[in-house]
């Protein structure tokens, strides 16, 4: 077995040393990096070539990369590095993998070439002044020979003991059982649909009941898989922390059940060699939040690349490393938890994390997917979250009353630049008078002062280190992010700006407003990232209509859609969809009495728990206050605006088997989906709601659009976000064959055809009529 390595990735292993340090020096974009690349290589004379390619082997090793320049009769390979401000500020660990990469790229220029001696350049170029910056050393084949060895000897001794792991971790996932005797129904075909589409390298979109197990029916086949896919990784990817943990926790179960013993003093994970790790975000792993992330200031990144091997080597061996694991490795090393998890990304199997590591704008997952030449499988848990995720991602605000915070203190020379932008902002929306205005065209004018300004702040932070003023970095990175995406601002984004009200900014002279680039459609974002996958199984219990998730997603037109049958039976679950009830906003006031016996009178024909779930904190508030007035023996809990994750807990920890009591919350909030309450912990809901977004200008603006698009302006804006959620909601109630209970659909509307069709095709909805037989009373006729 033999083990490729790209040079970057070879001296990253071998070549840093010395401290984390991550003091914010503006750096080129990606862009900005190839565009200098370009300048460097024009200077050059004809006969220099670019992008060389060039591979060597060492044992077992064979290490690949492209030179960026050799000059044929000069005999000079060239490493090329864009950069901003002063080059003597560079980290000392940087330079270091700088020069040794380009010994690699000599060594293997002189072994391809027949070459006795070369020189090696490392051309640094300033991004701000274009100019070069270039430092040489004449090398000879035999001393570029030793490094060379020294580094692949190094690394070869890593390599062997990941090929040994990767032998018996595929071994071990042929072999891969079960944790139960067979099957749910449904289950199976839905692991079969995600084993065919990795092993044909597919996208597949699966809906799935609820409590089906969509989880381990997803885990298990694309782990199953992964030898004969050639996978090197497989990402679980989560819209919610709750499901990280249902993700680590069914990986826990599969290592526990293959053939480990029942011993808890015994590694259950000896059995299933898979490296997991769960990737928390920087904000929950800081051990210092109070301190910078360089060695002047925290003790973890001091000398993290010097501990880092070591703790590396634990880790590995530790194989499953959730949030706890992980930091209780990286502070008996001493370095970072938060950088150690990046780090070991690259050596692990399984990485569970949020959405934005794989799908983010500048994500950490296919970036290193790239560089490394991963083949990976993409789990996309709760798939149905994934648009407005996107677009979020992939929309940028700008606040006006900013520009004016940091315009009032910003140094001298940053003073024009910034200038610049506020009259071109002001000219933006001098005339007008409507508070929102959206568009689909960009402001010119003003995105190229901003991006003028990006630059002159980005040259200023170069040359004058930290500490910066906070306001004006932070001006600088949302500038710089919005500047981004307009780069890829087309038919899928609007331009709006809203006009702050007269009266909300204090001491303005004139109009202030915020401007923001808004996605619409996230397809053209996400293409490329669905593309790069191997493969990409999206599952949910709410995927319905395909075609909507196809769209806003940007699968391939080859993708696979199955609808899984649902496991349970109409006779689990009574549906009712509510007459004479409406819960438009104009009606709510009206509907308060007839909602709170209806629900009093589930209560008390058939005492349990219930979770009622309402459009907004206002009318549950209103709901939960009516009950509590005409049905006061029936216990109630209440959502909060300002539930923390303890108060979340403590919630949901009112629904205990054999309970009884009704549960208030909001539709589309943290209880309407993710949430396990099986059994007698849930008999029944209530929903007084359709779901539908709010109508508002951004809406109305996303409406057309669609309309524009899809010629499905209000189905695709409105009516399926909303039932998605109505549906997630009502989920809650049947988890597993035994379950029994009752849903309540409150509302006129649940009776449209449209409506209808948007609800599982399992259940059997039967209509309720509710009419006043006296005062205070509700009659229910069938």
């Amino acid at each position: 077995m033999s083990w490729t390595v790209a040079v970057r990735a070879l001296c990253e292993y071998t070549a840093k040393r010395g401290d984390l340090d991550l003091r914010f020096t503006p750096s080129p974009t990606a862009d900005e990096g190839r565009a200098g690349h370009l300048v460097v290589a024009g200077r050059r004379p004809a006969h220099y070539e670019t992008e060389v390619a060039v591979s060597g082997t060492w044992g077992e090793l064979t290490v690949r990369g492209r030179a960026d320049g050799y000059d044929t009769l000069a005999r000079r390979v060239e490493e090329i590095k864009t950069y901003r401000g002063d080059l003597d500020a560079m980290r000392d660990n940087h330079r270091a993998l700088h020069w040794a990469q380009v010994r690699i790229y000599g060594w293997l220029l002189c072994e391809k070439l027949g070459l006795d001696a070369i020189e090696l350049a490392l051309v640094y170029y300033d991004i701000g002044t274009q100019r070069e910056t270039v430092l040489t050393e004449a090398a000879t084949a035999s001393d570029l020979k030793a490094h060379f060895d020294d580094h692949c000897s190094r690394f070869l001794a890593w390599a062997r003991a990941e090929m040994a792991h990767r032998a018996a971790r595929d071994a071990a996932l042929t072999a891969l059982r079960l944790p139960f005797d067979d099957f749910r129904s449904g289950q199976r075909t839905l692991a079969e649909s995600v084993y065919r589409a990795a092993v044909s390298g597919r996208c597949l979109l699966a809906q799935a009941p609820t409590g089906i197990g969509k989880t381990i029916g997803t885990l298990f086949p694309l782990l199953k898989a992964c030898p004969r896919a050639g996978l090197d990784k497989l990402y679980f990817l989560t819209a919610k922390s709750s499901g990280r943990q249902l993700a680590l926790d069914t990986l826990q179960r599969l290592a526990q059940a293959q053939g480990a013993p029942e011993d808890p003093a015994v590694d259950a994970t000896a059995a299933l060699p898979l490296r997991v790790i769960e990737l928390v975000a920087r904000e929950k792993s800081c051990e210092h939040p109070d301190k910078a992330c360089h060695g002047e200031s925290c003790p973890l990144a001091r000398g993290f690349y010097d501990r880092l091997p070591a703790a590396r080597h634990a880790a590995v061996a530790a194989r499953r490393l959730d949030r706890a694991a992980l930091r209780a490795i990286a502070l008996d090393h001493g370095v970072c938890p938060y950088y150690l998890s990046q780090e070991l990304v690259r050596w692990s199997d399984v990485v569970v994390g949020d959405y934005n590591y794989y799908f983010d704008v500048s994500a950490l997952l296919p970036m290193l997917g790239a560089q490394n030449g991963w083949r990976v499988g993409v789990l996309v848990d709760e798939a149905h979250n994934l648009p407005d995720r996107a677009r979020s991602m992939y929309s940028a605000e700008l606040v006006q009353t900013r520009l004016d915070a940091v315009r009032r203190r910003a140094p001298k020379p940053l003073a024009n630049a910034l200038m610049r932008v506020h009259r071109r902002w002001n000219a933006l929306h001098a005339a007008q008078q409507e508070s929102y205005r959206a568009g689909d065209t960009l402001p010119a004018d003003l995105i190229a002062a901003l991006e003028q300004a990006c630059a002159t702040i980005g040259d200023y932070f170069a040359e004058h280190p930290q500490p910066h003023d906070a306001e004006l970095e932070r001006f600088y990175f949302d500038a710089l992010h919005f500047a981004r995406l307009a780069e890829r601002f087309d038919q899928h984004s609007l331009f709006d700006v809203t006009l702050a009200p007269p009266h909300a900014v204090r001491g303005a002279r004139s109009k202030r407003s915020t401007l923001c680039v808004r996605n619409v459609v996230p397809a053209g974002a996400l293409r490329p990232r669905m593309a790069q996958a191997h493969c990409v199984a999206l599952f949910s219990g709410t995927l319905a209509p395909s075609g909507y998730y196809a769209d806003m997603l940007g699968l391939p037109d080859e993708t696979v859609s199955v609808d899984i049958g649902s496991p349970f039976s109409a006779a689990q679950l009574d549906v009712y969809v509510t007459g004479g009830i409406s819960t438009r906003y104009r009606d709510r006031e009206g509907s308060l009495a007839s909602i709170a016996d209806l629900v009093g009178e589930q209560f008390a024909r058939q005492p349990g728990n219930y979770l009622c779930f309402f459009s907004s904190y206002d009318y549950l508030e209103r709901a939960a206050n009516v009950f509590t007035s005409r049905h006061a023996h029936a216990p109630v809990w209440l959502q909060s605006r300002t539930m923390d994750e303890a108060a979340q807990q403590a919630f949901i920890a009112r629904f205990v088997p054999d309970g009884c009591g009704v549960g208030f919350a909001v539709l589309g909030g943290a209880f309407g989906e993710g949430v396990d309450l099986p059994g007698t912990r849930l008999i029944g809901t209530f929903i007084a709601t359709l779901g539908l977004p709010q109508v508002n200008d951004v809406n109305e603006q996303m409406r057309e659009r669609m309309q524009q698009l899809y010629g499905a302006g209000f189905d695709y804006t409105y009516l399926i976000p909303g039932l998605r959620k109505v549906v997630q909601a009502a989920g809650r109630v049947i988890r597993t064959p035994e379950d029994r209970g009752v849903v309540y659909l409150l509302d006129d509307r649940f009776s449209r055809a449209d409506v209808r069709a948007l609800l599982p095709a399992w259940w059997r909805v039967q209509t309720w009529s509710v009419g006043t037989r006296r005062a205070g009373a509700v009659a229910l006729l069938p």
